[in-house]
């Protein structure tokens, strides 16, 4: 179910009928592990070693900005002052929601929420996805929200 989950979910993986790929994922996980329907998936997940959607999405998605670096720009090439978010990817100014859905937009939103200390592997794909794996598989975020959220969360802790 991984490798069809997986397959173009850096543009669908946005979209509103997610969700229900998700609660189908669940299920799976559910079922593989003989577990009822109302137990918390979130341990099976980190048993199997396997990505909810939205982690997924966010490993996919950070992944393609990553091999696609050269097609973005960054904050240093529009101004010259030494900011801290400096490495950081800077969004264009667009206000249709169409587009910020989109792939590139989502993925500049996406990557430049990464702890500073995965986007500095940015150069090495290699370790950028072992660093960006090691932090999924310990955060398991449900939704977007939860991702756009992490800074808050103190359980976390040192995932590199």
């Amino acid at each position: 179910m991984h490798s069809i989950i997986a397959y173009g979910i850096i543009f669908w993986g946005n979209s509103p009928y997610s969700n229900d790929i998700f609660k189908l994922q669940k299920r799976a996980i559910r079922i593989t592990m003989n577990a009822g329907s109302r137990v918390p998936c979130c341990e099976s997940f980190k048993k199997l070693n396997i990505f909810p959607l939205h982690s997924q999405y966010i490993l996919s998605l950070s992944l393609f900005v990553v091999k696609n670096i050269e097609e973005f720009t960054s904050h240093s090439e529009v101004h010259s002052i030494n900011t801290h978010h400096r490495s950081d990817l800077y969004p264009p100014s667009i206000k249709l929601t169409k587009y910020q859905k989109g792939v590139y937009y989502s993925g500049i939103k996406i990557f430049n929420h990464l702890p500073q200390n995965i986007k500095n592997f940015s150069w090495n794909v290699k370790k950028f996805k072992l660093a960006l794996k090691r932090f999924l598989l310990m955060s398991l975020f449900y939704t977007l929200d939860e991702y756009f959220d992490w800074i808050s969360r103190s359980d976390l802790g040192s995932f590199i």
